[in-house]
Parts: structure tokens; sequence; C-alpha cells
């Protein structure tokens, strides 16, 4: 029996919940600590990659589909325009409100962050053999499917 101190008891050592929130902290901090090498916070990258594969949209259908706060997205917007990795148009159809375009740049700096992640993902899952990989994100894949908004 494992008395040492710092050791948690079995119960909750091999509680899914807890094994999957460990994993979601350090998973979610080599993500940042890689994305932060370019600048940019996982918000910006959920938000470019949103746009690029699913095109233009106003800032409100943006918020939504990336379910990032309407308040945050404002900044969040503000902050990718300035860096010329997005631009903000008036809606031909409704000028109260803007349309949002991935640019080229944008585009550019999205394949980098790619790379990042990628590396990112490879760090995370090091001590597991390719096969084990493809089984755990068809498992997190299928729990996150089936609780949907309820992880949110």
């Amino acid at each position: 029996m494992d008395t040492a101190e710092g050791t948690l008891p079995q119960r909750l050592r091999t509680l899914p919940s807890r094994l999957t929130n460990q994993a979601a902290l350090t998973a979610n901090r080599i993500v940042d600590q890689a994305l932060a090498q370019a600048g940019v916070r996982r918000y910006h990258y959920k938000l470019l990659a949103t746009l690029e594969e699913y095109g233009p949209g106003s800032q409100a259908a943006l918020g939504r589909r990336t379910r990032i706060d309407r308040s945050d997205m404002v900044a969040i917007v503000n902050d990718l325009v300035e860096r010329q990795l997005l631009e903000r148009a008036p809606d031909p159809e409704d000028r109260r409100r803007n349309i949002i375009t991935i640019t080229a740049a944008g585009r550019g700096q999205l394949t980098r962050l790619d790379r990042l992640v990628a590396a990112a993902q490879d760090e995370f899952l090091a001590p597991l053999p390719a096969a084990d990989r493809r089984t755990l994100v068809d498992l997190l894949t299928r729990l996150a499917d089936h609780h949907g908004d309820k992880l949110i």
C-alpha cells in the first residue's frame, strides 16, 4: 500500500472524470505555450480556423459557432483586424452589422498555427502509440458528441 504524501486514494486516481480533467489541464497548458510562440491564444486560433473553414460571418454568428462570448468576440476581432489577419466590413444586407473575413495573411498565420498546434498534440500524446492516439480521439469524440452542449 502506497502511503506516500501527495498520492491520491485509488478511488480518485481511477475516476474517468478526474483523469480527463487532469489530461485537459495538461493539454491546455501545452497548447497555450505553443500558441504563445506566435503571440496568440486559443480563441484567436479558434476564430481563424472557423473563418477559414466556414467562410465570412457576422460577429454574432461567429460567436455562436465558436461559443466565444459576444463581449470577448469584439476584442478578439479588433485584435486580429489590427494585425491584418481579419477584415471587418459592413454587411451589405444590414449596415448595422459587420461581416468578418479572414485575410490572406490570416490564412498564412493559420497555417503556422496549425503546425504549432500539431506539435503540441504530439507533445501531449507522446506516451501513446498511433493506434492508441486514434482510439483516444474516437472515445473523446463519442463522449463530446453524446454530451453536446452539456460539456460547455
